[in-house]
């Protein structure tokens, strides 16, 4: 996550206020020192920190934190505060259309991964909001732009619009036309980038919003350029009036500053986060949770929603009743595991988890080539054998290892991994909660069971 460096910085500077049974002035001070060192590291502009780190100040310098019983966690509490402040304060949603389809201009420079944040924008409205979108190519100058569009859409199942290397405005009008002919609530209007911000460029962006009349104008900015997005941000807002920013590659190793930086220097919202290279996985922007995860917290609320798409009740009611009988079968292991996949990845999940729990688990080394040999050796067996795992003698688990193309004694780690969950299931029927803990030291694997509840 982009965010690991700054974490770790910032919980740093807060274990020391939490050894202090009260608190100074002084202390609070030293500690906003490094809090200003931590942002200027994960290339926040100068400016923002310097504000930040005013607000912050103020406010825990008051009596009211230093003479309160839990000094260090208010400071903490202000902090989080002001971080989601800094970010927008809450998730900023699209704005539609009252008639006729929503059009979304996609504008921003090469590199920033535009065209496929274009199709995964229009997954998400699909997938979360029921819409019908539209992707048009718009990009006639970048080679094999309008290729991209129609793989990476046909990938998602999304119709893609394209009429070759013509004039862009004219596509985008035809676009939209088409959309309202075939019932598509939402336009994406993939548009060109360039390596830098160019005349042309604006011009002919200028010349397409006066023709479709967006009713939103999102920017895709790459958060690994750190203060370089804030400018591309500025000089787009400045020639287009956007209405929003998507940061993707916020997965990667970058230090963050864009995504702290830009709500605080032009005042408009991050609305959409790239999180992973994969389809599905761009999610709406909630400063609140991106604060937490950011101080380390964890974010159990995108952890639930996630959960809860993922989320088959039927099997779920099905998994309750044989987990008490006592009838957890591999079957019924296998489609735990297929659910938790459909949760996206797994390592990205753990840092949700908060504190020293999404720690743990990620040093409980989650190895996803281990998920798959273990689904390949449950696919190996018959219906039986996966209802039934004792008839597995010593040729049939042979036959069972040379199906999957593992060996005899993979097949046997499964097997005594899935007692050791019966009897766990076993003591969960009788209304006994096993101990957590223990047996997740150096180069353990979490495999991935676990009961999906649907969350109210």
């Amino acid at each position: 996550m982009a965010f690991e460096g700054l974490t770790e910085k910032l919980n740093a500077a807060f274990k020391r206020l939490r050894g202090k049974g009260r608190l100074t002035e002084n202390d609070v001070r030293e500690a906003m020192r490094e809090v200003r060192l931590a942002l200027l590291e994960a290339d926040v502009s100068y400016k923002v920190v310097k504000d930040f780190v005013a607000a912050v100040t103020e406010r825990a310098v008051g009596s009211d934190v230093l003479d309160s019983l839990t000094p260090a966690q208010q400071v903490v509490k202000i902090v989080n505060e002001e971080l989601t402040n800094l970010m927008g304060g809450s998730n900023a949603r699209i704005t539609m259309a009252n008639s006729g389809p929503t059009v979304v201009m996609m504008v921003g420079l090469q590199g920033a991964g535009k065209t496929t944040t274009t199709a995964k924008l229009g997954g998400l409205m699909r997938r979360q909001y029921q819409k019908r979108p539209l992707l048009a190519a718009c990009d006639v100058y970048r080679p094999a732009a309008i290729e991209q569009l129609k793989v990476v859409g046909g990938q998602m199942d999304l119709p893609v619009f394209e009429e070759g290397q013509g004039d862009p405005v004219k596509i985008a009008e035809n676009a939209i036309r088409h959309a309202r002919d075939h019932g598509s609530d939402m336009v994406f209007l993939d548009t060109a980038g360039r390596l830098h911000v160019d005349e042309n460029l604006m011009d002919e962006l200028k010349r397409m919003k006066a023709a479709v009349h967006p009713n939103e104008i999102l920017l895709v900015v790459d958060a690994m350029t750190g203060q370089d997005a804030v400018n591309a941000a500025a000089a787009f807002d400045e020639a287009l009036g956007i209405d929003g920013v998507i940061l993707t590659k916020l997965d990667g190793d970058a230090r963050g500053g864009a995504a702290l930086s830009i709500r605080a220097s032009m005042g408009k919202p991050i609305k959409f986060a790239g999180t992973g290279e994969k389809l599905d996985m761009i999610e709406p922007f909630h400063p609140d949770r991106m604060a937490s995860r950011i101080l380390g917290m964890g974010d159990m609320l995108s952890f639930i929603e996630k959960a809860e798409q993922a989320y088959d009740e039927k099997q779920a009611a099905k998994l309750e009743e044989k987990l008490r009988k006592n009838r957890f079968t591999l079957q019924d292991y296998y489609e735990q595991l297929q659910q938790l996949k459909n949760m996206g990845d797994l390592n990205q999940l753990l840092g949700m988890m908060p504190g020293a729990l999404g720690k743990q688990l990620q040093g409980a080394n989650i190895d996803e080539r281990q998920m798959a040999r273990t689904e390949a050796i449950i696919l190996s067996m018959t219906p039986q054998e996966r209802e039934n795992p004792q008839v597995l003698n010593a040729s049939r688990k042979k036959r069972v290892a040379a199906g999957c193309g593992l060996e005899v004694v993979d097949v046997n780690r499964l097997l005594k991994q899935f007692e050791m969950m019966q009897q766990l299931t076993k003591q969960m029927s009788k209304g006994r909660m096993p101990q957590l803990g223990g047996g997740g030291g150096r180069g353990g694997r979490l495999h991935g069971f676990g009961r999906k509840k649907r969350f109210r």
